[in-house]
């Protein structure tokens, strides 16, 4: 791990050695009128690293933000894979699509959204990925919600495991399984919904690291992500939180303290999808149903 003006960065176990930032902003569930203002304001703040995905139908809204502040291919950009747009020639013409959309000539890393196993594509997906990677139109091909059963099957198909597998882990659904099959194999985990969609700000031990820290329970729940290695991508439309986020690596958690919030762990404490059983499509329509739009 290493800090680069101001922002600590972690090196990937790709080809490569990409070091991404960190702290990333998220901008899962922000209205596109909305996206464009809030990326700015996020860029302005200090964030070098956005994750929007197809299924967000907001990708449009962060190239505009990275036209307006001249930030194009300056900072760490991700987006993902709809699990409608899976198969080879599918995961093409969606990448183009996100390209066009983000006015990106490449994407630094390109995620399958959900291993989507109703429609068993996503080993094909995934070797599609990787051809894409060495056309040069994406820095770092990965996974997002994967369990250790779909890694083990992707690598064993095409030889090569993802780099990160973004995964929801937060205090009170930390997926500890899921986490010690990605140490082993050199995946970076990164963490989405990290607070627990704020739900798990209020749990004893976070709260008593907060008071002891003088920082807020937020802060207390990034750094306990960020100190044990993993990348988080925090979602916020309010510049003040944006910023604490940001800030959330100007102290350390004691041992005891990590201890104490990673015993808050619940095999029910999940907030999203199981990926085992996700049969949602993410067209338009799909996700305009559910909410997520």
């Amino acid at each position: 791990m290493t800090q680069s003006n101001g922002t600590l960065r972690v090196e990937l176990n790709d080809a490569t050695h990409t070091m991404i930032p960190q702290t990333g902003f998220g901008t899962f569930q922000i209205p596109p009128e909305d996206t464009q203002r809030a990326v700015e304001e996020a860029l302005e703040i200090g964030y070098r690293h956005i994750d929007t995905a197809a299924a967000y139908y907001n990708e449009k809204e962060v190239g505009d933000a990275l036209r307006a502040t001249s930030m194009a291919g300056k900072v760490f950009v991700t987006t993902k894979l709809r699990n409608c747009d899976q198969g080879r020639d599918a995961a093409r013409y969606a990448l183009e699509e996100s390209l066009r959309k983000l006015g990106l000539d490449r994407v630094d890393m390109y995620l399958i959204h959900w291993p989507f196993p109703a429609i068993g594509r996503y080993a094909e997906t995934w070797r599609s990925l990787l051809e894409l990677r060495d056309e040069g139109l994406i820095g770092v091909p990965g996974v997002s919600n994967f369990l250790p059963e779909h890694l083990e099957v992707i690598a064993a198909d095409s030889g090569e495991a993802p780099a990160v597998d973004q995964i929801e882990v937060h205090p009170r659904f930390s997926q500890p399984e899921t986490l010690a099959y990605c140490t082993e194999h050199g995946i970076a985990v990164e963490a989405y919904s990290p607070l627990g969609h704020g739900a798990d700000t209020d749990a004893e031990p976070v709260l008593a690291a907060a008071k002891a820290h003088g920082v807020t329970p937020a802060q207390v729940v990034l750094r306990w992500h960020t100190q044990q290695g993993r990348i988080v991508i925090p979602k916020s439309k309010h510049p003040e939180r944006m910023r604490q986020n940001l800030a959330a690596t100007g102290f350390d958690l004691t041992d005891a303290e990590l201890m104490a919030i990673d015993a808050l762990h619940t095999p029910t404490g999940r907030v999203g999808g199981d990926p085992r059983t996700n049969v949602c499509s993410q067209s338009w329509a799909d996700q305009h149903a559910r909410g997520n739009i």
